[in-house]
Protein backbone atom coordinates (compact mmCIF):
# COMPACT_ATOMS: atom_id res chain seq x y z
CA UNK A 1 0.00 0.00 0.00
CA UNK A 2 1.23 3.52 -0.68
CA UNK A 3 0.96 6.37 1.06
CA UNK A 4 -0.74 8.12 -0.76
CA UNK A 5 -4.11 5.07 -0.54
CA UNK A 6 -3.28 5.30 2.92
CA UNK A 7 -4.33 8.77 2.82
CA UNK A 8 -7.11 8.06 0.58
CA UNK A 9 -8.63 6.16 3.34
CA UNK A 10 -8.01 8.19 6.32
CA UNK A 11 -10.18 10.88 4.08
CA UNK A 12 -12.65 8.45 3.22
CA UNK A 13 -12.97 6.70 6.84
CA UNK A 14 -12.09 9.91 8.19
CA UNK A 15 -10.31 8.45 10.56
CA UNK A 16 -6.66 7.79 11.28
CA UNK A 17 -7.03 5.02 13.92
CA UNK A 18 -4.82 1.97 14.25
CA UNK A 19 -6.54 -0.29 16.54
CA UNK A 20 -3.54 -2.87 18.45
CA UNK A 21 -4.02 -6.32 18.55
CA UNK A 22 -2.19 -7.03 21.47
CA UNK A 23 -3.98 -10.00 22.55
CA UNK A 24 -3.53 -11.21 26.46
CA UNK A 25 -5.45 -14.39 27.10
CA UNK A 26 -5.19 -13.35 30.54
CA UNK A 27 -7.22 -10.56 29.83
CA UNK A 28 -9.99 -11.85 26.73
CA UNK A 29 -13.15 -13.43 27.42
CA UNK A 30 -13.62 -16.34 29.40
CA UNK A 31 -15.74 -18.19 27.16
CA UNK A 32 -13.53 -17.53 24.28
CA UNK A 33 -10.89 -19.89 26.24
CA UNK A 34 -12.69 -22.82 24.46
CA UNK A 35 -12.24 -21.78 21.27
CA UNK A 36 -9.66 -23.96 18.99
CA UNK A 37 -7.74 -20.60 18.49
CA UNK A 38 -9.25 -18.37 21.14
CA UNK A 39 -6.73 -15.90 19.65
CA UNK A 40 -7.86 -15.58 16.29
CA UNK A 41 -11.21 -15.97 17.52
CA UNK A 42 -10.81 -12.62 19.44
CA UNK A 43 -9.00 -10.97 16.92
CA UNK A 44 -11.59 -11.72 14.37
CA UNK A 45 -14.87 -10.21 16.68
CA UNK A 46 -12.63 -6.91 16.94
CA UNK A 47 -11.76 -6.54 13.27
CA UNK A 48 -15.33 -7.45 12.08
CA UNK A 49 -16.82 -4.55 14.13
CA UNK A 50 -13.97 -2.11 14.36
CA UNK A 51 -13.05 -2.40 10.66
CA UNK A 52 -15.30 0.31 9.12
CA UNK A 53 -13.51 2.97 12.58
CA UNK A 54 -9.86 2.35 11.57
CA UNK A 55 -7.19 2.34 8.94
CA UNK A 56 -4.72 0.19 9.99
CA UNK A 57 -4.54 -3.01 12.80
CA UNK A 58 -1.01 -3.07 14.44
CA UNK A 59 -0.60 -6.56 16.22
CA UNK A 60 2.32 -6.63 18.80
CA UNK A 61 4.40 -10.01 17.57
CA UNK A 62 5.18 -10.41 21.24
CA UNK A 63 1.98 -11.06 21.99
CA UNK A 64 1.94 -14.01 19.67
CA UNK A 65 5.34 -15.73 20.17
CA UNK A 66 4.56 -15.77 23.95
CA UNK A 67 2.19 -18.79 23.07
CA UNK A 68 4.20 -20.40 20.27
CA UNK A 69 3.46 -22.32 17.36
CA UNK A 70 -0.44 -21.59 18.37
CA UNK A 71 0.15 -17.53 18.76
CA UNK A 72 1.81 -17.95 15.45
CA UNK A 73 -0.77 -19.79 13.92
CA UNK A 74 -2.82 -17.25 15.16
CA UNK A 75 -1.04 -14.37 13.93
CA UNK A 76 -0.89 -15.69 9.86
CA UNK A 77 -4.92 -16.49 10.30
CA UNK A 78 -5.17 -12.81 11.64
CA UNK A 79 -3.08 -11.31 9.34
CA UNK A 80 -4.54 -13.45 6.26
CA UNK A 81 -8.24 -12.69 7.16
CA UNK A 82 -7.64 -8.74 7.31
CA UNK A 83 -5.66 -9.37 3.87
CA UNK A 84 -8.23 -11.17 2.04
CA UNK A 85 -11.47 -9.25 3.77
CA UNK A 86 -10.65 -5.73 4.38
CA UNK A 87 -7.14 -5.55 1.66
CA UNK A 88 -7.47 -1.51 2.25
CA UNK A 89 -6.24 -1.82 5.82
CA UNK A 90 -2.81 -0.94 6.71
CA UNK A 91 -1.17 -3.43 8.89
CA UNK A 92 1.90 -3.02 11.01
CA UNK A 93 3.60 -5.97 12.36
CA UNK A 94 5.19 -4.46 15.88
CA UNK A 95 8.26 -6.52 15.59
CA UNK A 96 10.68 -4.22 16.48
CA UNK A 97 13.10 -6.00 14.55
CA UNK A 98 16.96 -4.46 13.68
CA UNK A 99 19.96 -7.04 13.45
CA UNK A 100 23.06 -7.24 11.34
CA UNK A 101 22.32 -7.06 7.90
CA UNK A 102 21.54 -10.58 6.47
CA UNK A 103 19.33 -11.42 9.48
CA UNK A 104 17.31 -8.22 8.62
CA UNK A 105 16.50 -9.73 4.84
CA UNK A 106 15.18 -12.68 6.85
CA UNK A 107 13.69 -11.02 9.44
CA UNK A 108 11.96 -8.49 6.20
CA UNK A 109 11.25 -11.82 4.21
CA UNK A 110 9.46 -12.97 7.00
CA UNK A 111 7.07 -10.12 7.63
CA UNK A 112 6.97 -8.86 4.16
CA UNK A 113 6.83 -11.79 2.10
CA UNK A 114 5.05 -15.02 4.41
CA UNK A 115 2.86 -13.08 6.34
CA UNK A 116 2.49 -10.22 3.49
CA UNK A 117 2.32 -7.30 6.34
CA UNK A 118 2.04 -4.22 4.83
CA UNK A 119 5.41 -2.45 7.33
CA UNK A 120 7.21 -3.70 10.11
CA UNK A 121 8.56 -1.40 12.99
CA UNK A 122 12.33 -1.56 13.42
CA UNK A 123 15.10 -0.31 15.74
CA UNK A 124 17.74 1.93 14.15
CA UNK A 125 19.90 1.49 17.04
CA UNK A 126 22.46 -0.79 14.40
CA UNK A 127 22.36 1.94 12.20
CA UNK A 128 22.18 1.98 8.35
CA UNK A 129 22.82 -1.78 7.27
CA UNK A 130 20.31 -3.28 9.75
CA UNK A 131 17.39 -1.22 8.56
CA UNK A 132 18.55 -0.93 4.91
CA UNK A 133 17.28 -4.60 4.16
CA UNK A 134 13.62 -3.74 5.09
CA UNK A 135 13.51 -0.34 2.86
CA UNK A 136 14.72 -2.45 -0.26
CA UNK A 137 10.96 -4.53 -0.47
CA UNK A 138 8.75 -2.00 -2.76
CA UNK A 139 5.18 -1.23 -1.72
CA UNK A 140 6.26 -1.95 1.54
CA UNK A 141 7.23 0.74 4.80
CA UNK A 142 9.68 0.57 7.45
CA UNK A 143 8.44 2.45 10.85
CA UNK A 144 11.27 3.54 12.80
CA UNK A 145 11.72 3.74 16.45
CA UNK A 146 12.54 7.44 16.95
CA UNK A 147 11.07 8.91 20.33
CA UNK A 148 9.10 6.55 22.85
CA UNK A 149 6.73 7.11 25.87
CA UNK A 150 8.87 4.75 28.20
CA UNK A 151 10.31 6.25 31.33
CA UNK A 152 14.17 4.30 29.28
CA UNK A 153 13.62 6.79 26.48
CA UNK A 154 15.53 8.96 28.41
CA UNK A 155 18.32 6.94 28.79
CA UNK A 156 19.50 7.39 25.19
CA UNK A 157 16.79 9.21 22.27
CA UNK A 158 17.00 12.66 24.25
CA UNK A 159 20.52 12.46 25.35
CA UNK A 160 22.57 14.94 23.09
CA UNK A 161 25.45 14.73 21.00
CA UNK A 162 26.75 17.76 19.37
CA UNK A 163 24.07 19.88 20.85
CA UNK A 164 21.70 17.70 19.14
CA UNK A 165 19.33 15.00 20.91
CA UNK A 166 20.18 11.46 19.86
CA UNK A 167 16.55 11.03 18.37
CA UNK A 168 16.90 13.96 16.02
CA UNK A 169 20.17 12.49 14.80
CA UNK A 170 18.05 9.38 14.08
CA UNK A 171 15.43 11.02 11.98
CA UNK A 172 18.56 13.17 9.72
CA UNK A 173 20.90 10.44 9.49
CA UNK A 174 17.93 8.17 8.08
CA UNK A 175 16.72 10.27 4.93
CA UNK A 176 20.39 9.90 3.74
CA UNK A 177 19.50 6.14 3.43
CA UNK A 178 18.17 4.07 0.23
CA UNK A 179 14.69 3.96 -0.25
CA UNK A 180 14.13 6.49 2.82
CA UNK A 181 11.25 7.23 1.10
CA UNK A 182 9.37 4.03 2.45
CA UNK A 183 10.13 5.19 6.38
CA UNK A 184 7.74 6.01 8.35
CA UNK A 185 8.46 7.09 11.98
CA UNK A 186 7.56 5.72 15.63
CA UNK A 187 6.86 8.92 17.90
CA UNK A 188 5.05 8.16 21.85
CA UNK A 189 2.24 10.03 22.05
CA UNK A 190 2.95 11.37 25.84
CA UNK A 191 5.82 13.00 23.57
CA UNK A 192 3.51 15.27 21.67
CA UNK A 193 5.56 18.96 22.61
CA UNK A 194 8.53 17.44 20.66
CA UNK A 195 6.41 16.80 17.47
CA UNK A 196 6.59 20.23 15.80
CA UNK A 197 10.44 20.03 16.00
CA UNK A 198 9.54 16.09 14.59
CA UNK A 199 8.19 17.26 11.68
CA UNK A 200 10.83 20.62 10.80
CA UNK A 201 12.99 17.31 10.04
CA UNK A 202 10.37 14.86 8.29
CA UNK A 203 8.05 16.72 7.26
CA UNK A 204 6.26 14.45 4.83
CA UNK A 205 6.36 11.09 6.85
CA UNK A 206 3.76 9.22 8.27
CA UNK A 207 4.52 9.15 12.07
CA UNK A 208 2.74 5.80 13.74
CA UNK A 209 2.13 7.62 17.34
CA UNK A 210 0.99 4.67 20.10
CA UNK A 211 0.29 5.58 23.65
CA UNK A 212 -3.24 7.40 22.97
CA UNK A 213 -6.27 6.08 25.54
CA UNK A 214 -4.45 3.69 28.21
CA UNK A 215 -0.78 5.37 28.34
CA UNK A 216 -2.56 8.73 29.11
CA UNK A 217 -1.48 10.41 25.26
CA UNK A 218 -3.57 13.34 24.40
CA UNK A 219 -4.93 13.45 21.22
CA UNK A 220 -5.69 16.80 20.60
CA UNK A 221 -1.74 17.61 20.79
CA UNK A 222 -0.69 14.58 18.91
CA UNK A 223 -3.37 16.41 15.99
CA UNK A 224 -2.37 20.02 16.47
CA UNK A 225 1.77 19.51 16.74
CA UNK A 226 1.82 16.34 14.72
CA UNK A 227 -0.28 16.58 11.40
CA UNK A 228 1.10 17.46 8.18
CA UNK A 229 -0.61 18.64 5.04
CA UNK A 230 -1.60 14.91 4.14
CA UNK A 231 -2.76 14.03 7.46
CA UNK A 232 0.38 11.88 7.99
CA UNK A 233 -0.70 10.50 10.99
CA UNK A 234 -1.56 7.17 12.70
CA UNK A 235 -2.56 6.94 15.86
CA UNK A 236 -2.91 3.90 17.75
CA UNK A 237 -4.98 2.85 20.45
CA UNK A 238 -4.79 -0.87 21.74
CA UNK A 239 -5.77 -1.56 25.43
CA UNK A 240 -8.19 1.08 25.93
CA UNK A 241 -10.38 -0.86 22.77
CA UNK A 242 -9.87 -4.08 22.48
CA UNK A 243 -9.83 -4.73 26.34
CA UNK A 244 -13.09 -2.36 27.28
CA UNK A 245 -15.30 -5.02 28.15
CA UNK A 246 -14.10 -8.77 29.61
CA UNK A 247 -17.97 -9.63 28.99
CA UNK A 248 -19.71 -11.32 25.69
CA UNK A 249 -20.17 -8.09 24.51
CA UNK A 250 -16.64 -7.41 24.29
CA UNK A 251 -16.62 -6.53 20.23
CA UNK A 252 -19.62 -4.34 20.88
CA UNK A 253 -17.77 -2.44 23.47
CA UNK A 254 -14.38 -2.36 21.68
CA UNK A 255 -16.82 -0.81 18.65
CA UNK A 256 -18.11 1.70 20.65
CA UNK A 257 -14.64 2.55 22.21
CA UNK A 258 -12.86 2.96 18.90
CA UNK A 259 -16.15 5.24 17.57
CA UNK A 260 -15.21 7.62 20.41
CA UNK A 261 -11.82 8.04 18.96
CA UNK A 262 -12.93 7.79 15.29
CA UNK A 263 -15.54 10.63 15.66
CA UNK A 264 -13.06 12.86 17.62
CA UNK A 265 -10.72 12.24 14.27
CA UNK A 266 -13.79 13.28 12.00
CA UNK A 267 -13.91 16.35 13.59
CA UNK A 268 -10.31 17.10 13.65
CA UNK A 269 -9.98 16.55 10.14
CA UNK A 270 -12.92 19.29 9.64
CA UNK A 271 -9.95 21.58 10.58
Amino acid sequence: MTTLQLTEQILKKKSFLCIGLDVDLDKIPQHLLKDEDPIFAFNKAIIDTTHHLCVAYKPNIAFYEAYGIKGWKALQKTINYINENHPEIFTIADAKRGDIGNTSKMYAKAFFEDLNFDSITVAPYMGKDSVEPFLSFQGKHTILLTLTSNPGALDFQVQKIDQKAFYQQVLEISKTWSNSGNLMYVVGATQAESLSEIREIVPDSFLLIPGVGAQGGNLEDVWKYGKNSNVGLLVNSSRGIIYASSDENFAQAAKLKAKELQQQMEEMLKT
